[in-house]
C-alpha cells in the first residue's frame, strides 16, 4: 500500500508539473505596452497629414528597427469619405525568414478619428479624437509583442514564428456622423483596404499566411471581448483557439464566449479582399447605444481608459497563441 500511494502520489506531481508547463505564461509586459500608448497619445491625435501622423510613422518605424524587425512603409492613395484622394501609409514591421510559410498577421490601427462626431454638442464634434484606446492601445499591444519577437529570434533555442506585424491607416476616417453629402461605400479600413488590394496582387504573398489577428480597443478597465461575427465566419477555429487561450490563463472575464453582430474593421478587408482568415479581438458591450464604450469616438478616449490588467490578458493570450 505504500509503494502504491507512492506511486499514485507521483504520478499526480508529474500531472501537477505538466499542467504548470503547459499554463505557463508567455512573456509579455503590460507596462511597456502602457509606455507606448502613453507615447503615443503624448503626440497628439494622429490624425491622417498632421504632424502627429509623422511622428507616430517614424517612432513605429525606430521601434520596429530597435526591435530587430525588416521594417517598411507602404503608400498609397484611397477615396475618402467625400470623394477627395486620401494619402495612406501603412508600417509593417517583418520577423523571421521572408519566404517562410504559414506566416501570422498581427494588425491594429494607429490612426486617429479627425472628429468626436459621438460628442452631445455639434461645436465639440470637429475637434479630433485623442485615440488612447481607439487606435493607440492596440499598437501599444503590438509593439510590446515585436519586443518580444526580437528577443525570441535572438536566441537560438527557440523556434521563433514568422509574424508580420502591420499597423494601418486610415482605419478611422469613415464617414462622420454630421456628413450630409452623397454616401459612399467602404469609408472606413482605408489601410486594410491597401494592404490586402497589394496582397491579393502577389498570389506568392497571399498564400503565405495562416491567419490573422487584428486588435481594436483593447485597453480599457472594463474591456469584454465577444465573438465577432465575421470572425467566426472567416476563421471560427481560430476564434475558438484564442478564447480558449484565454481561459486557460485566466482571461476568462476578458474573452467571453458571447457573439456579436456583423463589426467593420480591418479583419473583414483582409479576409473579403485577401481571403486570408483574419479575426477580431475588439470591445464590445451591447448595455451602451453603440456597442462601444460610452467615451468612443469622443474628448474622452484618454489614458484614464486604459489599463494594464487588460493589456497584460489581451498580450499574454495573443502570445500564447502566435507561439
Amino acid at each position: 500500500m505504500t509503494v502504491l500511494l507512492a506511486v499514485l502520489a507521483g504520478m499526480l506531481g508529474a500531472c501537477t508539473k505538466s499542467t504548470q508547463a503547459q499554463e505557463q505564461r508567455p512573456a509579455f509586459s503590460a507596462d511597456s505596452a502602457y509606455r507606448h500608448i502613453e507615447r503615443q497619445v503624448n503626440m497628439g491625435p494622429r490624425v491622417p497629414d498632421t504632424k502627429a501622423h509623422t511622428e507616430c510613422i517614424l517612432y513605429l518605424l525606430n521601434r520596429l528597427d530597435a526591435y530587430g524587425a525588416v521594417s517598411e512603409c507602404q503608400q498609397g492613395t484611397m477615396t475618402a469619405y467625400d470623394g477627395r484622394e486620401q494619402h495612406v501609409i501603412n508600417v509593417i514591421g517583418h520577423f523571421g525568414k521572408p519566404d517562410a510559410k504559414g506566416r501570422i498577421l498581427l494588425g491594429a490601427h494607429y490612426d486617429s478619428r479627425p472628429w468626436c462626431d459621438e460628442e452631445e454638442l455639434y461645436d465639440d464634434r470637429f475637434i479630433a479624437v485623442p485615440g488612447a484606446n481607439d487606435g493607440a492601445s492596440g499598437v501599444g499591444v503590438l509593439l510590446e509583442i515585436a519586443r518580444q519577437l526580437g528577443l525570441a529570434a535572438a536566441d537560438t533555442t527557440i523556434d521563433a514564428p514568422a509574424v508580420d506585424i502591420v499597423f494601418f491607416d486610415c482605419e478611422d476616417m469613415g464617414t462622420p456622423s454630421f456628413y450630409t453629402g452623397a454616401e459612399r461605400e467602404h469609408t472606413w479600413c482605408l489601410g486594410s483596404q491597401l494592404w490586402a488590394d497589394e496582397t491579393a496582387k502577389d498570389p506568392d504573398m497571399k498564400k503565405r499566411f495562416q491567419y490573422g489577428i487584428v486588435l481594436d480597443m483593447v485597453g480599457a478597465p472594463d474591456a469584454v471581448f465577444p465573438k465577432e461575427y465575421y470572425s467566426m465566419q472567416t476563421a471560427g477555429g481560430y476564434v475558438e483557439k484564442i478564447w480558449r487561450n484565454a481561459n486557460r490563463l485566466g482571461h476568462g472575464k476578458f474573452f467571453v464566449h458571447s457573439k456579436t453582430g456583423p463589426i467593420t474593421d480591418d479583419h473583414y478587408y483582409v479576409n473579403a479582399i485577401a481571403g486570408i482568415p483574419c479575426l477580431d479581438i475588439i470591445h464590445y458591450n451591447r448595455l451602451t447605444g453603440t456597442g462601444f464604450p460610452f467615451w468612443w469616438h469622443t474628448q474622452h478616449d484618454d489614458m484614464t481608459n486604459i489599463s494594464t490588467e487588460t493589456l497584460q490578458a489581451v498580450g499574454e493570450t495573443v502570445m500564447k497563441t502566435i507561439k
